[in-house]
């Protein structure tokens, strides 16, 4: 079982995120690649202290940078979690 910190690396906050977090209870996580359901539910609810309803995970692609030449690099690959606590329950992220 990986360390709490090592699953959790960021919380994405955008309008799309807003607007899941005020209708749906849902929270958006960036997360470590190699992570799965279980592991991200289990650190949410030690690291916040909150209960967790369902997890829903994707991978995202990294983009193609160009940077005037013909050779082009990418940006690393990620992982998104989107999670949605229990009713009554919330986070206070900023």
């Amino acid at each position: 079982m990986k360390d709490i910190y090592q699953v959790i690396d960021t919380v994405l906050i955008s309008e799309k995120a807003t607007l899941l977090q005020e209708e749906n209870n849902e929270y958006v996580f960036k997360v470590d690649r190699n992570a799965n359901k279980l592991e991200i539910k289990r650190a949410i609810e030690q690291l916040f202290g909150k209960k967790v309803e369902t997890v829903r995970t994707m991978n995202c692609s990294g983009k193609k940078k160009r940077e005037r030449r013909s050779d082009a690099g990418r940006t690393a690959n990620w992982k998104k979690a989107i999670v949605r606590l229990k009713e009554g329950e919330t986070l206070d992220l900023v």
